[in-house]
C-alpha cells in the first residue's frame, strides 16, 4: 500500500495569490506534522492538555455526540455535521468552532488511505475567553443568542499558531511553559475573527449565551434525572419561557431533546465499553422503559441497540465525535 501523502506547492507567479500560497504551504505542514504524531486510525490525544488529532483512511457513517467547546482545523480532507436541521461542510478552508457543548451528528465524507482526513482539535474553557475579553477590552456585543457552532474562513495566522502548538510535540520539555502562549495566540485569532463575537458573548456573563452555556453544564451534570425546566431555569437565572426560546436558539434542540441525546449518547458508549445490555443501558442512564429506551435509540442512531453494537463492531466505527 503507498503511503499517505499530503499535497506540496510550487510559489506562484501572481502576487496577489501569496497569501494563499503561504496558507496552503502552512496547511500542508500541519498536515505533515499530524501524519508524524498519528501513528494509526482514529482519535489521538497527545502530551499538549486539550490538544487531540485525528487521522482516518476511509469515509466513516454519521456518528452522534456532544461537542464541546473547541476549535477543529482540517488539514486534509472533509467532514459534515449536523446541528438540529443545519448542516455544516467544512474543509482545510474553513475550520469549525464550538462554543459551547452540543448536541450534533458528524459524518467524515473525504478521506483515502492515499490523502487520509487529518484534523488538529483544541478544546478549551469558555473561562479562557471570559479573562481574554476583559484583559483586552474587547467589546461585548449586544445581540440575541446565536448559534453556538459556526464556520470561519481559515487564514495564515491561525494555521500559524496550530503549526506551532503542534511542533512541541518534536520538543515535550517545551510544553509546559510554550504549549499555553501557542494556545493563547490561537483564541485570540478566534475572538480576532469575524464570528469572534459569537465566544464573546458565550463567555460574557449574564448574556443569554452565557446562561444557556450555564442551563447546558447544569444538564449536562444531571441528564439521568426526571427534567425539570422550572429548576434547569432557575440555575440559569432565566425565566422558564426564555430559557425554551434561548436554548433552542443556541443549540438547535429543546432541553429535553438535548436530554434525549445525553442520555443516548451515553448508553451508547456503556454498550461498548462496559458490555452492558440494553435493558441495563437504558436504566442506568434514566431510561424507566426499555421500549422507550429502544425506539428512542434507533431513532437516533439508526438501529435498534443490538444491531447498531453489531455494526460499530464489524465496521470499527468511532464513538467520539471529533471533529
Amino acid at each position: 500500500m503507498s503511503q499517505p501523502t499530503v499535497l506540496t506547492l510550487v510559489p506562484p507567479a501572481d502576487a496577489a495569490a501569496t497569501e494563499q500560497w503561504r496558507l496552503d504551504q502552512r496547511m500542508n505542514e500541519l498536515a505533515a506534522q499530524i501524519l508524524r504524531h498519528t501513528p494509526g486510525e482514529g482519535l489521538h490525544d497527545t502530551a499538549i492538555p486539550r490538544l487531540q488529532l485525528v487521522r482516518l483512511t476511509s469515509p466513516h457513517l454519521p456518528t452522534t455526540g456532544i461537542y464541546t467547546p473547541s476549535v477543529c482545523i482540517l488539514a486534509q480532507g472533509r467532514k459534515r455535521v449536523t446541528l438540529g436541521s443545519e448542516v455544516f461542510v467544512y474543509d482545510r478552508s474553513r475550520y469549525i468552532v464550538g462554543a459551547v457543548g452540543l448536541a450534533v451528528t458528524g459524518e467524515v465524507v473525504d478521506a483515502t488511505p492515499e490523502r487520509p482526513y487529518l484534523c488538529f482539535r483544541l478544546d478549551f474553557d469558555p473561562r479562557q475567553i471570559a479573562e481574554m475579553v476583559l484583559e483586552l477590552g474587547l467589546p461585548v456585543p449586544g445581540r440575541s443568542s446565536a448559534r453556538g457552532l459556526f464556520l470561519e474562513n481559515a487564514s495564515f495566522s491561525m494555521a500559524d499558531a496550530a503549526v506551532r502548538l503542534i511542533s512541541l510535540l518534536d520538543t515535550p520539555e517545551d510544553i509546559g511553559a510554550l504549549a499555553p502562549l501557542a494556545e493563547r495566540e490561537l483564541l485570540y485569532r478566534l475572538l480576532r475573527g469575524a464570528q469572534g463575537w459569537r465566544l464573546i458573548q458565550a463567555a460574557t456573563q449574564d448574556s443569554h449565551a452565557h446562561r444557556i452555556a450555564r442551563a447546558i453544564r447544569w444538564l449536562q451534570e444531571r441528564y439521568t434525572e426526571p427534567l425539570r425546566i422550572e429548576v434547569m431555569a432557575e440555575a440559569a437565572h432565566m425565566s422558564s419561557s426564555a430559557l425554551h426560546h434561548h436554548f433552542k436558539a443556541v443549540t438547535a434542540l429543546s432541553p429535553l431533546q438535548y436530554q434525549k441525546r445525553l442520555r443516548l449518547q451515553e448508553a451508547r458508549r456503556l454498550l461498548v465499553a462496559e458490555s452492558l445490555d440494553a435493558a441495563t443501558a437504558g436504566h442506568r442512564v434514566g431510561y424507566e422503559s426499555p421500549s422507550q429506551f429502544s425506539r428512542e435509540y434507533a431513532r437516533l442512531f439508526g438501529a435498534p441497540p443490538a444491531r447498531d453494537l453489531q455494526r460499530m463492531r464489524q465496521q470499527g466505527e468511532l464513538l467520539a465525535v471529533a471533529s
